[in-house]
């Protein structure tokens, strides 16, 4: 004679509740509250996250000078009104007088192949990127005038 065959079809409803129970009594705290995950809720785990060295971040040395402000790599000067026939070796041959120059970006419409009338240009140092903005703006380059400043510099302090 065949022995019975025991057939399991899924989870028992019943076992179900009793685990869902227990698993909404262990999210219980101490004092019966339901402990809530997510944005907007602090946990003490949070208060003590940038608690100590670890709330401190690093900073550049030397990063900001005069309202400018230093870039990842280096200084880097904007130059606009750039002619749209000028070429990256016009750019570098005006601006490497003024020290050397580490990269420089001078984009192109896609259209029409000519610049789009800016280019950045990376200084290594301070002294050298100042140099240029000093020296070269409302310049003229190919008959006409350059707007030459600090990329990045900082805002105005508004009072309040």
């Amino acid at each position: 004679m065949e022995e019975p065959v025991e057939v399991d079809y899924g989870d028992d409803p019943i076992e179900d509740t009793s685990m869902q129970q227990e698993e909404a009594e262990s999210k219980t705290s101490a004092s019966g509250l339901m402990k809530q995950k997510g944005r907007g809720h602090k946990s003490k785990e949070d208060d003590e996250r940038y608690a100590g060295r670890s709330g401190q971040f690093d900073q550049l040395s030397e990063s900001v000078r005069d309202g400018a402000l230093k870039s990842v790599e280096g200084w880097v000067v904007f130059i606009s009104g750039v002619h749209e026939e000028a070429q990256e070796d016009d750019i570098y041959e005006r601006f490497s007088e003024h020290g050397n120059i580490q990269q420089i970006h001078l984009n192109l419409d896609r259209r029409t192949g000519f610049v789009k009338g800016y280019a950045l240009v990376e200084y290594l140092k301070y002294e050298e990127a100042e140099r240029a903005v000093t020296n070269e703006n409302g310049q003229k380059l190919l008959s006409q005038p350059l707007n030459v400043s600090f990329a990045f510099a900082q805002p105005p302090r508004s009072r309040r």
